[in-house]
């Protein structure tokens, strides 16, 4: 298990950011479908999926949602964060064996609440494929 780095709300400042790189599997997609019960086929049935305007198969949207909660859950603020809040848009599909980066990065902080609001975008290809935002309450440092 890879030791991540706690951050407190006092280690955090305005434009502080992360980028996290994963490949979407078509291992990953089955997965999510098998997790979440979400088994429609333009995400598991080629033939299906061939047949519709993206031309193949494609992640579900909320799968990217599931990338940027690992960034911000591990990274940027990191352990410890817990999500108040989260919007998404969802601006083209992730492709299996698609590259997406996600990009996280802090625009407002409110220390006396220990809330932290976040862009949140995942991208493929430097094309903008989910756009969003999070609030989350980060711990303060043990005294």
């Amino acid at each position: 298990m890879n030791v991540v780095e706690h951050l407190y709300i006092e280690d955090l400042e305005i434009g502080q950011s992360v980028v996290v790189s994963k490949r979407v599997s078509d291992e990953d997609i089955r997965r999510f479908a098998e997790v979440t019960g979400d088994t429609n086929p333009v995400h598991l049935d080629d033939d299906y999926a061939a047949g519709t305007e993206f031309g193949g198969r494609i992640a579900h949207g909320m799968l990217s949602a599931g990338l940027i909660s690992a960034a911000i859950g591990t990274h940027l603020p990191g352990p410890g964060s817990i999500y108040l809040n989260q919007s998404l848009k969802f601006r083209h599909p992730v492709s299996p064996g698609d590259e997406v980066e996600t990009h996280v990065t802090i625009t407002e902080i409110n220390p006396r609440r220990r809330w932290v609001t976040l862009s949140t975008d995942c991208f493929v290809d430097g094309r903008r494929v989910t756009q969003g935002e999070a609030v989350v309450m980060v711990p303060r440092r043990p005294d």
